[in-house]
């Protein structure tokens, strides 16, 4: 027996100086390496153990997986959206002489980011809450002729749900080519489950990662967060919205939210298009050929979608996000209901603060997950601080996603600003170059700030004792929030 441990005392560290080379080289924040090397060396046997638990980002390596799996079954030469094996010229698509002077910093961000140059004559309308938005996508759905293709986080099966049911139905009737696409956790939030309703009604349907036992598929990080709407690839919908009664703000729900989505026209409604087939086909194992899309145009706007998830090594959606914000010159606006920024973010608001680019924040007074809202002031006195202007929106709870710089750039979408979106679910956006959008997303964030509430530093830094532990508390957890 004294022989057999003087062999595993330097085998047990020798597997403990390899977990920490993992680390070391896996890791992308040098404060978690260097925590994980000093905890594998200090504690040779329990390190590597705590460190295989829950050290390795299993995440991203099961939604590499997958993908690889869903690319294996795509037709030949059919290549991703975003981050694929192939780079396809999409509809629309302008050369960079074409682009106005003023659009060029922020048009080079995307592009370099996501490999996808502008599409250029596009209509983009803004649908408020579900009073704006849901008609006209029920609308869309009632008129259609050749496809119908939804894609949504949660659908709500009240009479809200039921009425999309019914459209969906009756567009299978009139032969239509449609399909639904929802996130297998999401589907979860009302009962009975939409799937069922939409199977019950002869609707295809398809449910994205559903959590099940046998066999195991456990992914719960890996969510489709994406809203996209298209109809016979001539309207597009896709911003914050899910479909639901809480949307609709005008209603004496107690539960009920503000939101914004965003209609869609023009030769952009191709890549949305896109993007719900991958989806369609990562879900399904199914994939189709390019459909023929609509290249019409119908106005001035200069748009490109971006995909990102967990599958995507680069993070394309962060990158352009704090690229967009170090580019702005005169103005930041940003609407989001949950803001647990990373260390570039807070870094890019503040350089933009010090270059004199006037950045304001509008967060919800009343957050509907308070551990969110603890954890995010924690951090507030790093942003006021430097001079970034916050701003508390009384309720109902305001579930918007927007950023608009120097008034001209619109970034829309289901994406958050917080980790859980930019690193862990599939989210889907929409750069907007345009003035004329510009100037109403900038009128709609200013009607907003006036009936908000300005957060001083004083106020953060003035936090009672016990406030200000249970905010540093949730602010531990916030990259998993």
């Amino acid at each position: 027996m004294a022989e057999l441990s003087w062999y595993l005392i330097p085998i047990t560290f020798i597997m403990a100086a390899l977990v920490a080379g993992h680390a070391l080289l896996h890791k992308r924040d040098p404060r978690a390496a260097l925590g994980w090397v000093a905890v594998c060396l200090t504690f040779p046997v329990a390190g590597p153990i705590l460190y295989y638990i829950f050290g390795i980002n299993r995440v991203r390596r099961s939604a590499l997986r997958l993908r690889e799996e869903a690319l294996a079954q795509q037709p030949h030469g059919r290549g991703w959206l975003h981050g694929g094996t192939e780079r396809f010229t999409p509809v629309g698509a302008l050369d960079v002489d074409f682009i106005p002077p003023r659009y060029r910093e922020f048009e080079r961000i995307g592009r370099a980011a996501t490999g996808m140059p502008l599409c250029g004559g596009n209509c983009i309308e803004p649908l408020h809450n579900g009073e704006g938005a849901y008609p006209r996508m029920l609308e869309a759905i009632n008129n259609a002729v050749a496809t119908v293709y939804l894609s949504t986080y949660i659908m709500e099966t009240g009479p809200l749900g039921r009425a999309f049911v019914d459209a969906l139905s009756a567009a299978v009737k009139r032969g239509v080519d449609v399909r639904v696409l929802v996130d297998g956790v999401g589907e979860k939030y009302s009962w009975p489950r939409a799937s069922s309703l939409l199977k019950k009604a002869g609707v295809p349907v398809a449910v994205f990662l559903p959590p099940k036992l046998f066999p195991p598929q456990l992914s719960i990080n890996l969510r489709n967060h994406r809203k996209v709407l298209v109809t016979d690839g001539i309207t597009g919908f896709t911003g914050g919205m899910n479909i639901g009664r809480r949307h609709m703000a005008e209603s004496d729900n107690p539960r009920r939210v503000t939101d914004l989505h965003f209609r869609f026209m023009g030769p952009v409604v191709a890549q949305l298009q896109g993007a719900f087939l991958e989806d369609w086909g990562f879900a399904t194992g199914k994939y189709d050929a390019p459909l023929t899309v609509h290249e019409q145009c119908e106005g001035d706007c200069l748009c490109r979608v971006i995909t990102d998830g967990p599958d995507n090594e680069f993070d394309p959606l962060a990158s352009v996000l704090i690229a967009a914000v170090s580019t702005a010159r005169r103005s930041v606006r940003i609407m989001t209901p949950y803001f647990l920024p990373s260390r570039d973010f807070i870094s890019a608001l503040q350089s933009a603060v010090l270059r004199g680019v006037d950045v304001r924040i509008i967060l919800p007074a009343k957050n509907n997950l308070p551990f969110v809202h603890w954890a995010t002031r924690n951090l507030l006195w790093e942003l006021l601080q430097a001079g970034v202007r916050v701003f508390y929106q009384p309720p109902p709870f305001c579930h918007t996603k927007l950023m608009v710089a120097d008034g001209m750039y619109v970034h829309v979408g289901s994406a958050n600003i917080d980790p859980r979106s930019l690193r862990l679910n599939f989210e889907l956006t929409a750069e907007v170059l345009d003035m004329n959008l510009g100037r109403q997303m900038s009128r709609h964030f200013e009607r907003i700030q006036r009936a908000s509430q300005e957060v001083t530093l004083e106020e953060v830094d003035g936090r009672p004792l016990p406030a200000r532990l249970r905010d540093a508390f949730f602010w531990l957890f916030s990259p998993y929030m």
